[in-house]
């Protein structure tokens, strides 16, 4: 078999806990299709276009290492927030890529990323076709959000909902703990902007020895702070420990976050999103404040993307799958695609790799139903438990040494 020229890979957008296991199946399956050399971008396309980029060889020799990378969280190669323009504003910024491109010998572009990094493939791959170039331009899904059109879900997400879950059962006890003759109200601030997946994923805590969360609230439905108050009110006749998640993306009806009542979400990324943060401070907040009983926020934050010891063995092998389908896609002649993962059955649950032209799933939002939730929009039914279950099955420990998790970290 001759030798195919080289691939390329970048990681972009927030990172999560299984995005080094898609980097890793896009570097094994390369080099097992015949690939001469796998570079490695470094911070996405904005590092590309600085022309920051590694050779993978350098930095994975054994399949042991292949191994560690699969158990390491946040992007090995560093990611980016980086918009490229459309290509009639700045069409030199078009022609430095493919100049680089060609100079390096690609012949496969991958790109593993959520919605806006799709964005990046679609408008490279438009780029290419219009211009004549041969390179071939793959995405490969990446978010804990879990927004991605067209996929039933997305690498990442399973491990985010298994960690979202898990704190959630320990934050129970603890409150519970403490709740003896004592009112005590905590609510936690989970992810997602105008998509309630992870905070949905917190109704998992619910099992034989836990309750659950007593409220969950997702940026899907409007946010009504009155009716919020009047329902924890009357919980409160019932019960005197309350545990309530939310998004960080809730609204009111007239389009204000949240969190925006507090003064926060000034700062605006290169996509225009608003930074979000503080809505289970000021919720915490405003329900001591009309209760006066002990309130408590709790912000997941960054932990609930990276903790690789929390990974889940279904989303570390379907992240490994998902890398690999797009080498091969590519190898077999397609691009300008996504791959996606299809569920081929619920029990026993089974998964495949396909994929969809990224026009169709590019800057498209993939939102929760509204059958999901309650028809007092503050809790899941049944159905969402029953699509997100399977996703969180099954461990894949870390190499501890010394009692801690290894990771392999770029050598540069």
């Amino acid at each position: 078999m001759s030798q195919k020229r080289n691939i390329i890979v970048g990681q972009s957008g927030g990172p999560t806990s299984v995005i080094n296991s898609s980097l890793a199946g896009v570097y094994k399956t390369a080099k097992e299709r015949g690939f001469h050399k796998v570079y490695g971008m470094l911070h996405g396309i904005q590092g590309f276009l600085d022309e920051k980029y590694v050779d993978l060889s350098t930095q994975i020799h054994t399949n042991m290492d292949i191994e560690v990378l699969k158990r390491t969280p946040s992007a090995f190669l560093g990611s980016c927030r980086f918009k490229l323009p459309e290509i009639h504003e700045n069409p030199e910024i078009y022609e430095k890529i493919f100049q680089i491109l060609d100079k390096l010998e690609i012949e496969v572009f991958i790109y593993i990323g959520g919605n806006d990094s799709m964005d990046t493939i679609k408008k490279l791959s438009d780029y290419a076709i219009v211009k004549g170039h041969s390179q071939k331009f793959l995405g490969v899904p990446k978010t804990i959000d879990n927004d991605l059109a067209l996929t039933d879900h997305t690498p990442g997400y399973g491990s985010a909902a298994k960690y979202i879950a898990t704190s959630t059962k320990e934050i129970i006890r603890d409150a519970l703990g403490l709740s003896y003759n004592k009112e005590n109200i905590t609510i936690m601030e989970i992810m997602g902007r105008n998509a309630g997946w992870l905070t949905a994923a917190s109704a998992l805590a619910k099992t034989e020895e836990c309750e659950g969360p007593d409220l969950i609230y997702l940026p899907e439905i409007p946010f009504d702070i009155d009716k919020f108050l009047k329902t924890v009110q009357d919980l409160m006749k019932k019960k005197e420990n309350i545990v309530i998640a939310v998004s960080e993306g809730i609204k009111l009806a007239d389009g204000r976050y949240v969190c925006e009542l507090s003064g926060g979400a000034d700062y605006v990324d290169a996509f225009g999103h608003k930074q979000l943060q503080g809505t289970a401070t000021y919720l915490a907040n405003f329900l001591g404040a009309q209760i006066g009983c002990k309130t408590r926020a709790v912000e997941f934050s960054t932990l609930q993307r990276c903790a690789s010891h929390m990974a889940s063995r279904t989303d570390i092998n379907e992240a490994f799958m998902v890398g690999g389908a797009a080498v091969k896609a590519a190898d077999e002649g397609d691009t300008g695609k996504m791959v996606v993962i299809d569920r081929v059955s619920d029990d026993p649950y089974q998964s495949a790799a396909g994929i969809y032209d990224v026009h169709r799933i590019a800057n498209n939002e993939k939102l929760v139903p509204r059958e999901w939730v309650n028809k007092e929009g503050n809790n899941m039914t049944e159905d969402f438990i029953n699509y997100v279950k399977p996703l969180i099955q099954g461990d894949f420990q870390p190499f501890m040494v010394n009692g801690l998790p290894e990771h392999l970290v770029l050598n540069l």
